[in-house]
């Protein structure tokens, strides 16, 4: 009897400890679902709002031209703007849209890849290399990015028009080749890089160059992605300098295409939208093609 007592009385407590656990757990589980519902409530229309202008402009699109701007969604849809602009424009009016896009894609490729490879060799001379001066370049460049570029505006105007390079590709790319921001990410990157990983290497035959770009660059992966990408977008969005140093319709970007026509291409909205949307198109391409490594790399940036 006394025996049978003895187990109720344990049993009664490990039942009640159960039980206060179950409650505690899911206790935590409903704070943790209406953090994740308040999280989503908050997010949700703020995604929206972001998104809806980008929404708008894709369907606009392809919307007819005697409903462009007179409905959010059309009742029907056409790809009547995309094809006038591939056959260069209607009414006699022709007008360079596809050359357009590709000096705009020429432009940017050059100097996204020419800002990666000259930001990582010259990074890579800050960090693991030694000589005079060093400290200094460091500083300077330090400097630079906190220095108004809008200032030096004019003095490079200035020197494109006294070495003939107006009105040509070469002035919309060379002053783009380097990009001070790249030099310092790769510079604090590849301070954190093993010496014995580029002393071995340097053993086995490897010149500078070589360490570079075939050992430094693929551990940089994420953080090149994010200097890549941030150019990219950068020199793609690139309005104000591209519209000083060309005038010329066949060297045009884009952008100072789309600029220049809001005045005569008034009553064709629909073109417009179309042209907006091509160009937003690489970088949406570019962003879910290198996401992983997008994301990793600000991960790095911002420990």
């Amino acid at each position: 009897m006394a025996s049978t007592q003895g187990k109720s009385s344990v049993a009664l407590p490990t039942a009640r400890q159960a039980e206060a656990t179950r409650h505690t757990t899911i206790s935590i589980r409903e704070r943790r679902f209406f953090r994740r519902y308040w999280l989503y409530i908050i997010a949700i229309p703020i995604l929206a709002l972001m998104v809806l202008p980008y929404f708008y402009l894709f369907v606009q699109s392809f919307a007819p031209w005697d409903q462009v701007n007179t409905a959010f969604i059309p009742t029907t849809f056409t790809l009547r703007s995309y094809e006038w602009i591939w056959t260069g424009g209607g009414y006699g009016l022709p007008q360079p849209w596809v050359q357009a896009f590709l000096n705009s894609m020429l432009v940017t490729l050059v100097d996204s890849v020419s800002v990666v490879a000259l930001g990582a060799i010259v990074g890579y001379a800050l960090s693991v290399l030694h000589f005079r001066g060093q400290r200094a370049i460091n500083n300077f460049i330090l400097f630079q990015m906190f220095y108004p570029a809008i200032i030096l505006l004019v003095p490079t105007f200035l020197i494109i028009r006294v070495t003939g390079l107006y009105n040509t590709y070469w002035a919309m790319i060379i002053p783009r080749l380097v990009n001070l921001w790249a030099i310092f990410m790769y510079t604090s990157f590849f301070r954190s890089v093993s010496p014995e990983l580029i002393e071995a290497a340097r053993i086995d035959g490897a010149s500078e160059l070589s360490i570079i770009f075939r050992i430094m660059l693929p551990i940089a992966r994420s953080i090149t992605t994010v200097i890549f990408l941030f150019v990219f977008m950068e020199r793609w969005t690139e309005l104000l300098w591209d519209l000083i140093v060309v005038k010329d319709p066949s060297t045009q970007t884009l952008n100072v295409l789309l600029t220049t026509l809001f005045g005569p291409y008034g009553s064709f909205p629909g073109p417009l939208y179309a042209a907006a949307t091509l160009l937003t198109f690489p970088i949406l391409v570019l962003f879910l093609a290198f996401s992983r490594n997008f994301v990793q790399g600000v991960q790095l940036v911002l420990r």
